[in-house]
């Protein structure tokens, strides 16, 4: 974990969310919009999207970390459950808990458990972190996260 990062107050960037950089590691705001909208797209597959993330996932944005693990998960199914390509989502994700905001931390425990690739020690970090944040969250964040560990079946 990086504690090098700066944070955008909300407000100061329009209307979007205050927007974290880590020095040396992201991208400028355009390309982080670009990849989203790559992430995003109609017609991106898991594998585009992996592929996308393995190629630059080290210079995203926690949104963008958040966005690919959350799209990943809505192709779900069992077909993931071993897919290696994961690994390096997982351990980027478990390695940024503290650059997500709620709903980037619901996001990420949805889209893994909806792969059924479960890393324990990503549940185990976000577990750790929610508690102190729990003011942060929704009642769709807290539902997500909550589905999440009992899918998981981590809890």
């Amino acid at each position: 974990y990086d504690d090098r990062r700066r944070r955008v107050p909300r407000g100061s960037v329009g209307k979007s969310q205050s927007i974290e950089f880590l020095e040396g590691r992201d991208a400028s705001l355009h390309q982080q919009i670009a990849w989203g909208k790559q992430i995003t797209a109609r017609n991106a597959t898991p594998e585009s999207i992996l592929t996308l993330f393995a190629n630059d996932g080290h210079r995203f944005s926690a949104r963008n970390v958040a966005t690919t693990a959350h799209r990943v998960g809505k192709f779900g199914g069992p077909r993931f459950r071993s897919d290696r390509r994961l690994q390096p989502l997982a351990e980027t994700c478990g390695g940024r808990i503290r650059d997500f905001d709620a709903i980037g931390l619901a996001n990420v425990a949805w889209g893994f458990a909806k792969t059924g690739f479960t890393d324990r020690r990503l549940f185990q970090a976000i577990a750790a972190d929610t508690p102190g944040r729990i003011r942060e969250f929704n009642s769709q964040d807290m539902a997500n996260t909550a589905w999440a560990f009992a899918t998981a079946n981590v809890a």
